[in-house]
């Protein structure tokens, strides 16, 4: 993999906006845009759609094609460059969102300004990245999708649409994500009642700062003002019991468990990178991950790098990186980073809450013995685009102790009744291809059993790995349509914060057998830390 020993790129549109798109609040807070339009206007206008603009709608976001899902078939010698490249235009949606953020003025005086200055620029500077790309693949070898090009435009999406359009795959790969949403509700049930049922704290936390509009479904809220709203959160006891049965098992069945134990990330091991979707380029998340495990996890590690590290596990032949976007509670508090990228510049604010509890967990296949991880296998679960992406690839899960084996929540955070701590959990992707520890966009290589938890045709059982994280959240409450006490997951700018955005990271790295060692005790049938 020696791809990620690249040196430092640094991303083409990162000097583009200056003085318009510099951040105007202290903090480095996003001011949010309302889109004042006549009612009267015609059809083709800055919403990129073919519709009549209301009076008062609001742009929500920018929503952009996801290109690296479409990249199926990168050859191997072209990923490094074809991963930088994405990671500018990721750079590129982002500058230009943070644009639409601090125009507001402009915007209500010029009803073209959003089409004419933010959509139509990026889309000619997507269309150069998007060259780059197929100028890469075709010198590897490789071939690109022949609809490349249509990728290049980008929407501005109104608040009534944000997220009404769910599933529609823009450059989505489903590979039985939607079945890991019963995963992900397993770990729920596994884990339910582990939590610490202590008091929460729901005093004293100062509320300063909140921005949300008078209607929780308008605006973007929050105290940067890109999310969340109101209407991202809900009193998990008001919601109907939603976890399925798990699947029955047979007789051959892999029942055991390996429990390895990482820590909180007490240590503050943090960075705005993301070494497997864009490996050599800074900021690459455009958020902020904990990380625990191993403890040289950046964009410029490599798989060398990763062997030669400290661990923050017990077990210290467990070297795997498990990493996963912080939580913060949006109170008026700020944090180290609020004037860094990847923090308060692109609208991720607020005090950073360290879990109280991270249990990592390996579990075994309801249908059949499993086989080990390979050495450096690359898994994301979830997807950081949702907002824009719909669906398809989500794997969020939240929850409340106490309610875990009923309510697992996907698109809303959930409001805890007093004495419950917040939960959020994950179940990974526990089917292989049996030949690849990655794949072009990060996803054809593995993939989720089906409901029954048979894999895929030519997929091999590995290990399902699973997390819970608990926390101590304020607890939040709606006033007046405005949510106070927010929390939300860090996330690009442009996804507004929403819970559906939630995602987990994983490499494993094991020296001494170790993967071996976990196939053995889950096929087993034991109970192994």
């Amino acid at each position: 993999m020696g791809r990620n020993t690249r040196k430092r790129r640094m991303p083409l549109a990162t000097k583009a906006i200056a003085g318009a798109a510099a951040l105007a609040l202290g903090g480095g807070g996003l001011v949010w845009a309302n889109y004042y339009a006549s009612a009267h206007e015609s059809k083709n206008d800055a919403w990129g759609g073919n519709r009549t603009k209301a009076v008062n709608a609001q742009v929500a976001t920018i929503k952009c094609p996801d290109v690296g899902q479409q990249l199926t078939a990168v050859p191997e010698q072209a990923r490094g460059e074809v991963d930088g490249e994405l990671a500018t235009l990721d750079q590129q949606i982002t500058e230009a969102y943070q644009r639409l953020a601090t125009t507001r003025d402009a915007q209500t005086r010029d009803a073209s300004f959003v089409q004419n200055a933010i959509l139509g620029p990026l889309k000619d500077r997507r269309k150069v990245i998007l060259d780059r790309i197929k100028l890469e693949i075709n010198r590897a070898g490789g071939k690109t999708p022949g609809n490349l090009d249509d990728l290049a435009p980008c929407t501005g999406t109104p608040v009534e649409q944000n997220q009404t359009d769910a599933g529609d795959g823009e450059g989505g790969q489903d590979n039985g994500q939607n079945d890991g949403q019963n995963d992900g509700q397993d770990t729920g049930q596994d884990n339910g009642q582990q939590g610490d049922n202590g008091g929460q704290n729901d005093g004293g936390q100062n509320d300063g700062g909140q921005q949300g509009g008078d209607d929780g479904q308008q605006g973007t809220g929050g105290q940067a003002g890109n999310g969340p709203v109101a209407a991202d959160f809900v009193d998990i006891t008001t919601v109907q019991p939603n976890v399925p049965a798990k699947p029955r098992k047979s007789r051959n069945a892999s029942n055991g468990t390996f429990t390895t134990r990482c820590g909180v990330n007490a240590n503050g091991n943090h960075n705005t990178d993301n070494v497997i979707v864009a490996p050599g380029v800074a900021n690459g998340a455009h958020h902020l991950h904990d990380y625990v495990g191993n403890q040289k996890i950046d964009a410029f590690a490599s798989n060398d790098t990763f062997l030669q590290s400290a661990t923050s596990c017990q077990n210290k032949n467990d070297l795997s990186a498990y990493y996963w976007p912080v939580i913060r509670v949006q109170d008026g508090s700020q944090d180290f980073d609020q004037d860094a990228d990847g923090g308060g510049k692109e609208g991720n604010v607020g005090r950073i809450l360290k879990p109280l509890q991270a249990e990592i967990k390996y579990v075994g296949s309801p249908t059949g013995k499993v086989v080990a991880m390979p050495q450096f296998l690359r898994i994301i679960t979830g997807d950081a685009k949702t907002t824009t992406n719909g669906l398809a690839n989500a794997n969020a899960h939240w929850s409340c102790t106490g309610f875990e084996n009923k309510v697992q929540l996907t698109e809303q955070y959930p409001i805890c009744p007093e004495g419950s701590k917040m939960v959020r959990t994950f179940a990974f992707q526990s089917c292989w291809d049996g030949q690849n520890t990655d794949s072009a966009n990060h996803r054809t290589h593995i993939a989720f059993a089906d409901q029954r938890g048979n894999c895929p045709s030519g997929f091999k059982a590995i290990p399902k790995l699973t997390m819970r994280l608990v926390y101590d959240v304020p607890r939040p409450s709606i006033e007046n349509g405005a949510v106070k006490n927010a929390y939300a997951v860090d996330g690009f700018p442009e996804q507004l914060h929403k819970a559906a955005t939630d995602h987990d990271d994983f490499i494993n790295i094991t020296t001494g057998g170790l993967a071996n060692k976990i196939a053995n005790c889950v096929n087993s049938g034991r109970n192994c830390k």
